[in-house]
């Protein structure tokens, strides 16, 4: 399984996201996966990766949350049982990783 985490200098929510898949992975039973974190620093770089905003999961190449087509450096949020948020549960995250 290969785990990425996009993210942006200065993403407040990326330390939020990267401890909740840890978390995740080890509830799914892979807790020696580890997580690539990919900085992406420039505009122009966001359009080539297709990163619609820090935090970005990717698993396997796919985001397992759907978002709009815009791409670009900004903040992301995800829906939540709470509410819209920074960061996808751990819930959400272990049926992302299981739902492969």
């Amino acid at each position: 399984m290969n785990v990425e985490l996009l993210y942006f200098d200065g993403c407040p929510n990326r330390r939020l996201v990267q401890e909740r898949l840890h978390r995740a992975l080890t509830r799914v039973g892979h807790p020696e996966t580890g997580v690539e974190l990919v900085a992406v620093h420039t505009e122009e770089e966001a359009r080539d990766r297709g990163f619609p905003g820090s935090p970005t999961i990717r698993v396997n190449g796919r985001d397992p949350f759907p978002h709009g087509g815009t791409h670009g450096l900004a903040c992301r949020v995800y829906p939540t049982p709470e509410g819209l948020a920074g960061a996808p549960t751990v819930d959400q995250l272990v049926h992302a990783l299981t739902d492969l």
